[in-house]
């Protein structure tokens, strides 16, 4: 009797199981889909091991002005005041532990998804000659600051287009010592920032562009680059480093010299996806990676990249918010060489002190971690890791 009835369960069972996905998977055909995720193939991810072996390096760090900022992603400083931008859309100054606002861009309100186009959303921020401030704001374009006035002048504005191409997600610049030229990325010509996580999912490409100061030209000067994100001058100004976030990569863009207009790849295949990149003071660079590709375990990130049909049905039947939350909280910083060799890494493994690092910015000894979500500044004592 044992077999009969386990076989009226298997096909109950079977029945059950069809009748619910049946209807599911038309749902789910007939549902919209936000992304037209194209297939990427991403190599197998190193192994972290050696120099890049985890530690909790990271949980070090201590955390400055909780829940008086709130996603503080780029970091810069003049002298020992600290500047940053956040996403209600200010341009903050921290001087002697004093916040203070020094100008917007857009407008409130600020704070709901919704309000993010208008309330505007500056993202990589640098200092340029006579301590100028430049600020690449993810909706409104490229601006420069005059941090003691809060004066602001709009440099490139997201609504002219760039050879017919419109900037839709402008997110982190670079500056000649000079002032005459900044290299800046645009992320996505479709997506806005906050929209990232269908960017991510979607592989589309974009581009690194230049503007000149003195003719007010801006030119594209590389396309297909799959979620362009920080960039870096390299000491010699010789080119510029551009992180590809999906690919998980760095490509390398020669602005002088012999090389001059040709590219290449600096680093592929890396531990987790970049964000920014800043100099480091041994002549390389610190990578803030916004998520981590384990290995050994499981990469979602890797998982998924094959396979579109997949993302097509998450992004079918989940909202960005929900997606965000299967994304392992897991925080790493690397130090590369001048030539893109490993030297170091800072973990934090769960997140626990440092969640969600999006810059290491190297000041005085310190790393000053930006962060995109954190309601905080985390500062590494580098003599002390």
């Amino acid at each position: 009797g044992s077999t009969y009835s386990s076989k009226v369960f298997r096909v109950t069972f079977l029945t059950l199981a069809a009748s619910l996905t049946v209807p599911l998977l038309g749902v789910t055909v007939l549902l919209d889909c936000p992304i037209d995720p194209q297939p990427i193939s991403l190599k197998e991810p190193p192994l972290l091991t050696g120099v890049l072996e985890p530690n909790i390096k990271l949980r070090k760090a201590e955390r400055l002005w909780e829940n008086q900022l709130v996603g503080p992603e780029s970091i810069v400083n003049i002298g020992d005041v600290l500047f940053t931008g956040t996403a209600d859309g200010k341009i903050i100054k921290i001087e002697d532990g004093e916040i203070q606002t020094i100008a917007r861009i857009g407008h409130g309100p600020c704070g709901t998804r919704e309000d993010e186009p208008t309330c505007g959303r500056p993202l990589g921020i640098r200092v340029g000659p006579n301590n100028t401030l430049f600020v690449a704001d993810a909706y409104y374009g490229l601006y420069e600051v005059n941090p003691g006035t809060g004066e602001t002048k709009m440099l490139v504005s997201t609504k002219t287009l760039i050879e017919g191409q419109k900037l839709s997600f402008v997110n982190d610049l670079t500056v000649t010592q000079d002032g005459r030229k900044i290299y800046f990325t645009d992320s996505s010509s479709k997506w806005q920032r906050r929209d990232y996580l269908c960017l991510i999912m979607e592989g589309t490409d974009d581009g690194l562009l230049e503007y000149d100061t003195v003719t007010k030209e801006v030119k594209v000067l590389m396309v297909g680059l799959r979620f362009p994100n920080g960039v870096q001058l390299s000491p010699a100004e010789d080119f510029v480093l551009v992180q590809e976030t999906t690919m998980a990569r760095i490509r390398r863009y020669y602005v002088s010299g012999l090389m001059k207009g040709g590219a290449d790849m600096f680093v592929e295949n890396m531990p987790g996806l970049p964000d920014n990149i800043r100099l480091s003071s041994s002549g390389g660079y610190w990578v803030a990676m916004s998520a981590v590709r384990p290995n050994p375990g499981f990469s979602l990130l890797d998982f998924l990249s094959e396979k579109p049909w997949i993302k097509r049905m998450i992004f079918k039947l989940l909202s960005q918010e929900t997606v965000t939350k299967f994304v392992p909280k897991y925080s790493l910083v690397v130090e590369l060489s001048e030539t893109g060799s490993y030297r170091r890494s800072f973990h934090d493994p769960n997140g626990v002190t440092v969640a969600y690092v999006s810059e290491a910015h190297e000041h005085n000894g310190y790393l000053y971690l930006g962060s995109f979500r954190s309601p905080f500044i985390c500062r590494l004592n580098l003599q002390h890791v």
